[in-house]
This record gives structure tokens, sequence and C-alpha cells, in this order.
């Protein structure tokens, strides 16, 4: 039967570490505070919220986006519309802002 075998065939069944279940719930916990703390903060900064504008009249198309807090925090891109060929606009249906 599969009883006798070793289920990893890297290392015997004698070799494998037992974790407590609190230690293993522990990294969880932590590891989901840091991962929600993130979300929020992309949330309360605006992260990757900005806005694309077009002129015509000087012929040049800006793109900006706020960043996370720092010395990069603003990102703007400029190009001239004679660079570009084509320009794609997906929409996404969303809930609406504040």
């Amino acid at each position: 039967g599969a009883i006798g075998r070793n289920l990893i065939s890297l290392f015997p069944s004698q070799q494998i570490i037992f974790f407590p279940q609190g230690i293993v719930m522990s990294f969880y916990g932590i590891a989901g505070l840091f991962i929600s703390s993130y979300l929020w903060c992309t949330i309360l900064w605006n992260i990757g919220s900005g806005y694309d504008r077009f002129d015509r009249k000087e012929g040049i198309v800006c793109i900006f986006r706020w960043g996370f807090p720092g010395k990069n925090r603003r990102i703007l891109l400029r190009f001239l519309m004679k660079d570009i060929q084509s320009i794609r606009i997906e929409v996404k249906e969303r809930l609406p802002r504040r």
C-alpha cells in the first residue's frame, strides 16, 4: 500500500520537520497584516490614479499618475503626437467615486 512508501521522494518521511499549528497560523496572520497594510496604503494614497491630456494645439500627449510617496511620487510622461501611431482606450465599469 501507499502507507509504507514515502509520499515525497526527496526526503524520507522521518526527516520532515513538524511545525506546530500556532506557529503556522501566526505566520499567515503576520503575512496577512503586511498584505492588508500594503493594500490600504495604495487605496489611501490613490496609487495609479491620474489623468491623460491630449493637446492638439501643442501636439503633445501628457500622461500623469500618482505613485508611492517619495522622490518619484509624481509620474509625468510626455509624448509628441507625431510619434504616436495609435491609442487604445479601454473603459471598465466600476463603482462611482466619492
